[in-house]
């Protein structure tokens, strides 16, 4: 019996059983909390150098800060939940299906191009993503999806163009960047041998549950929603909650200083990137106001590895995907965003 294409392979839903452990997870958040904390005082006590302003104005910003990124991503995780319901229980199987190529690269090369009709960010694209699985695609198919999606959205096109318009090729890298790096990881993960095995235990419980829902399309929307709210807004609020902690504990003047070296600027950005966990649909200003300081490389490094694999997007994406594999998505997209922005940095 022929053994069926890894890249290809759809998730075949098991049968629900009950977690055995949201006391541990409980438990996680809160030690995850406790230690954000405690590092916090320890750097005030141990280096009150490092910083300008004392701990309560610190954890004041911080507060601040992650209730902003928690206020800005919510509309885009809440479009992202109702699309992904759409996709799973209000369009007719094979609706999707019949539109997409049969080769495997080739599917994930148009899959890579679907976010430029879907007018969300990287939070919203999360529970879209989800739904996409449980309709049946593949995982590479849906990494595919999930990580092109952020950065060639219109949205993020419109607002990359006004702030950079064409110059330095910023515009440019980024798009061609965002989809290579996309096809690239969902070309590495078609080669696992067990695709299936990159969700978590608790995402393929949840798909047997939704799979398995009886009853008219209206409760099954009720009860997607409930699930999908129930999965992302912990994450959400855990990642939100991190990226204040962090901007407030990174000295901005340290990635600063090193703005103007080839190299040196691209790593300083790409830290940048995943600590600031700006909203991709305007993480280009952001970048602007670093346009004249660092090299042209390293924006393009910043809006790569921003909308991709940020604290906040990581916290959603454990949601779904286990840490390993997202250990492999991390190392895949600095070293890709490094090698992009060495290029540009090198040609312009």
């Amino acid at each position: 019996m022929s053994r069926p294409d890894p890249g290809t392979a759809r998730y075949t839903p098991r049968t629900a059983r009950p977690d055995p452990r949201p006391a541990a997870r409980l438990a996680a958040a809160v030690g995850i909390g406790a230690v954000v904390v405690a590092a916090l005082f320890l750097i005030d006590a141990f280096a009150p150098t490092l910083f300008p302003a004392s701990l309560p104005t610190r954890a004041q910003d911080g507060l601040t800060l992650a209730i902003s990124v928690l206020i800005e991503s919510l509309p885009f995780v809440a479009l992202g939940v109702v699309l992904s319901i759409v996709v799973q229980v209000w369009v007719p199987p094979g609706v999707i299906e019949r539109w997409m190529p049969r080769t495997p690269w080739l599917r994930r090369a148009v899959l890579s191009l679907l976010g430029m009709f879907i007018p969300v960010c990287e939070c919203g694209n999360v529970p879209f993503a989800r739904g996409l699985l449980m309709r049946g695609f593949s995982v590479p198919e849906t990494l595919t999806f999930l990580i092109a999606a952020p950065i060639v959205n219109p949205i993020v096109i419109i607002t990359t163009h006004q702030a950079f318009g064409f110059d330095d090729g910023i515009l440019i890298a980024r798009l061609l960047g965002g989809y290579a790096i996309a096809n690239l990881i969902g070309w590495l993960y078609s080669r696992h041998p067990s695709p299936d095995t990159l969700l978590t235990e608790r995402f393929r419980d949840t798909c047997a549950l939704v799979t398995h829902e009886p009853g008219s399309r209206w409760r099954r929307t009720m009860a997607q929603f409930v699930i999908e709210l129930r999965a992302v807004m912990p994450a959400l609020i855990i990642g939100s909650a991190l990226a204040g902690a962090v901007q407030v504990l990174v000295p901005r003047e340290t990635l600063l200083a090193i703005g103007s070296n080839p190299a040196l600027s691209i790593v300083a950005m790409i830290a940048l990137a995943m600590v600031v966990s700006i909203c991709s649909n305007v993480d280009s200003f952001f970048a602007l106001s670093f346009a004249s300081t660092f090299t042209p490389g390293s924006i393009v490094a910043f809006l790569l590895v921003g909308p991709l694999v940020d604290v906040k997007m990581l916290a959603l994406l454990r949601t779904t995907f286990t840490t390993r594999t997202l250990a492999g998505i991390v190392v895949v997209v600095v070293l890709a965003a490094f090698a992009i922005g060495t290029a540009v940095n090198l040609l312009v």
